[in-house]
């Protein structure tokens, strides 16, 4: 029989045991990490400044659905790294280059083109940071800003007057000059020719109308695009069109250019181009980016998937820039507020439930001495007030 002695002994070991066993398992818990991993994960980054091109999101624009019964998209490509949609087209452009062998980087080659900014700016960005120089050459009537950027992204400019395409001295033709003159040795000179080059359509085929498609899940009735190479149009346009079953595609085109009589009536002719209207050279509009008086291989490759057209004013441009400011805090470019008249004017042709998508370029913050300055809209009998209460309704014709 177990004495009274024992049992105290035992009750005493095991609580003791007990106690022991606590504080080791405290101890263990207190000096382990508490917020160790379950397994061990790679850090989560982009691969220098390119890595940051695309994936934009796809914003619904508030007072224009509202005006219109239409869910109303805009592509946000100003978020990109350069500041516009020209990201996708001027880093495909370089890469193409480097696969095909022509271009090897810190070798002393440069990439020249001829554009009125924002390709420019996107090529200067990108070719300064994959080991190449830039040499743009430029219309002298582009907004002052444009000029700046370029410059302080270590680009060459050269500017040049206005003219016919026929000219030796136009801009696109300069630099194609530029480049066949450069390079010794390892260094070359390399022509981008957005206008030609189908890297530039490649970009949106494979990037863009993927995105788009994507974000929208399909469900998208109408895209509304202006042209001016017209890459972003034909590439988004050649995607969509096979996957969206009766998927309606609107030029959006401003005043001098001819683009949207060849979309109507297979004739490139704009009515400013009548000897003693036009008020500027290139095309008669305030508007930048967008708009032209050629066809181009990038725009013919998506020519025939274009179901109508919207010729877009200046005033309607205008107007659509501030009433976005006002209604949305969006402070757009000339391009993109030419872009969302057209998707107004489309969703009214459609009616209401569908769902329009168009791009917002670029900002107003590489427009500040054109097109968002009142001095020189005034100047140039451009001035175009918005009243306080106006609705879309009330500008878009």
């Amino acid at each position: 029989m177990t004495s009274t002695a024992d049992q105290r002994a035992l009750i005493m070991g095991l609580v003791t045991g007990s106690a022991l066993t606590l504080l080791a398992t405290g101890c263990f818990y207190y000096l382990s990490p508490k917020d160790a991993p379950a397994a061990v994960e790679e850090p989560e980054y982009v691969e220098g400044v390119d890595g940051l091109i695309g994936n934009t999101p796809l914003m619904k624009i508030r007072s224009l659905s509202e005006a219109t019964g239409c869910t109303i998209l805009g592509k946000a490509e100003f978020m990109n790294p350069g500041g516009s949609s020209k990201d996708r087209v001027a880093l495909n452009i370089i890469r193409s280059a480097e696969e095909a062998g022509i271009l090897k980087p810190h070798k002393g080659s440069t990439v020249f083109e001829g554009t009125v900014g924002s390709t420019g700016i996107s090529i200067a960005m990108i070719a300064r940071a994959k080991g190449y120089k830039a040499w743009i050459v430029m219309p002298d009537d582009q907004a002052k800003e444009k000029y700046q950027l370029l410059e302080k992204l270590g680009a060459t400019v050269e500017k040049v007057r206005p003219v016919s395409i026929i000219d030796k001295n136009q801009f696109v033709n300069r630099a194609r000059e530029r480049a066949g003159a450069f390079g010794e040795g390892e260094s070359v000179g390399y022509f981008a020719d957005q206008f030609e080059n189908s890297a530039n359509f490649d970009a949106h085929y494979k990037t863009t109308g993927p995105e788009i498609f994507s974000q929208t899940k399909g469900k998208i009735d109408a895209l509304v695009l202006g042209a001016g190479t017209g890459g972003t149009l034909s590439g988004i346009t050649c995607y969509l069109k096979p996957l969206v079953k009766n998927l309606k595609v609107f030029l959006a085109d401003p005043l001098g250019s001819g683009l949207y009589n060849k979309v109507k009536y297979n004739t490139m002719y704009a009515p400013q181009e009548k000897e003693g209207t036009r008020r500027r050279h290139q095309v008669d509009t305030v508007v930048e980016g967008i708009g032209i008086n050629r066809l181009t291989r990038n725009f013919d490759a998506g020519r025939q998937f274009v179901d109508d057209a919207f010729r877009v004013t200046d005033e309607e441009a205008i107007k659509m820039s501030r009433f976005l400011v006002r209604e949305d805090g969006l402070f757009l470019g000339s391009s993109s507020a030419v872009n969302c008249v057209a998707a107004v004017r489309a969703a009214r042709q459609l009616g209401p439930g569908h769902v329009v998508v168009t791009l917002l370029n670029d900002s107003g913050q590489r427009h500040l001495t054109k097109f968002w300055s009142d001095e020189y809209l005034a100047a140039n009998k451009l001035d175009f007030p918005l009243g306080a209460k106006e609705s879309v309704n009330d500008f878009v014709e």
